[in-house]
């Protein structure tokens, strides 16, 4: 089965929980896993980042969850790098 290893998404969050406490939630989705958070604009009452997650094995569907958890909504997935499993489908 295919890991994925490293995601970049485009977010849009609510000021509270702050960027330190918004990153900190992603990173307790998966073991290992590095959470890179950059604020690209500010409005009124939300912020629009970018996450850059790293790990081993990048538990999406959690990550997105827990974003809708903390009240923010995901624009887009802007760039994935997955490794594939060393057997092929065809040697199973």
């Amino acid at each position: 089965m295919a890991k994925v290893k490293r995601i970049v998404l485009d977010v849009l969050k609510p000021h509270q929980p702050s960027a330190l406490d918004f990153a900190k939630a992603i990173a307790d989705q998966g073991s290992q896993c590095n959470v890179k958070l950059t604020v690209e604009e500010v409005d009124e009452k939300t912020e629009s980042v970018i996450l850059v997650i790293e790990g081993e094995n990048i538990l999406f569907d959690a990550i997105v969850e827990t974003i809708k958890n903390l009240g923010g909504s995901l624009h887009s997935i802007d760039a994935v790098e997955v490794e594939g499993s060393e057997t092929s489908p065809e040697q199973e």
